[in-house]
C-alpha cells in the first residue's frame, strides 16, 4: 500500500533506526554515534521535506541527566532527547497513546518506524502505522534516487554556437528563417 503524504506525522526510534541500517552502523563503528546521529538527521531532512511529512526523530537519554529537549532542524524535522531514564519506547508509546485520543487523528496518519517488536505491537494498538527501521532506510534510498532523476543537470551543448543547443525543430525553423524562406 504506498503512503499517503498529506497530513502525516512519521515518529523514528532514533537508535533503532541506526542499529538497523548499515551505512549507520559503519559511521558509528568507525566515527562515534554522534557522527550517526547527525547522519540520519541529514538524511531524514531531505526524506521528510520530500514526503512533507512531519517528522520526529526520538533519542534515549543515553547516560544524559539533563531534562529532554527538543531541537528543531527544518519546517518537517525535529529530534527530541527524552528525560533521563526515559527511552524513546515509552516516549513513543506515550505520544501514540495522546495521538489515539485526539480528533484530528481522523485527518492525520501516524507513522511509527521501529524494528523492535514488541515496540510495534504496543504501538498498532494504539492504531498507528508500523514502517521497520530497514524499510525507513530503503524508502529514503528510494527518494533520494528519485530526487536525482528529477534534478539531472541539463547535458552540455554539442558545440560553442547557440545554434547547436536548440533542439532540431527549432534549428529547422531558424534555417528556414535565415534562408529567407517563412
Amino acid at each position: 500500500m504506498p503512503l499517503s503524504k498529506k497530513l502525516s506525522i512519521l515518529l523514528v526510534d532514533g537508535y533503532n533506526a541506526i542499529g538497523n541500517w548499515s551505512e549507520l552502523q559503519q559511521t558509528r563503528d568507525r566515527e562515534s554515534l554522534d557522527s550517526a546521529r547527525r547522519q540520519l538527521i541529514e538524511s531524514l531532512i531531505n526524506y521528510a521535506a520530500w514526503q512533507s511529512w512531519e517528522t520526529l526523530i526520538i533519542f534515549d537519554a543515553y547516560s544524559r541527566e539533563e531534562p529532554g529537549y527538543r531541537e528543531e532542524h527544518t519546517a518537517h524535522l525535529s529530534s527530541y532527547y527524552t528525560d533521563f531514564a526515559q527511552t524513546a519506547d515509552s516516549y513513543i508509546e506515550k505520544y501514540c497513546a495522546s495521538f489515539s485520543r485526539k480528533v484530528e487523528r481522523f485527518d492525520r496518519r501516524l507513522i511509527v518506524a521501529t524494528s523492535d517488536r514488541l515496540q510495534q505491537q504496543t504501538v498498532r494498538g494504539y492504531g498507528a502505522e508500523l514502517m521497520s527501521a530497514r524499510e525507513l532506510a530503503i524508502a529514503v534510498r528510494q527518494a533520494q534516487n528519485r530526487r536525482k532523476q528529477t534534478h539531472r543537470p541539463e547535458r552540455a551543448s554539442r558545440g560553442r554556437f547557440l545554434f547547436n543547443s536548440l533542439d532540431p525543430k527549432a534549428q529547422q525553423r531558424l534555417t528556414q528563417l535565415r534562408m529567407g524562406r517563412n
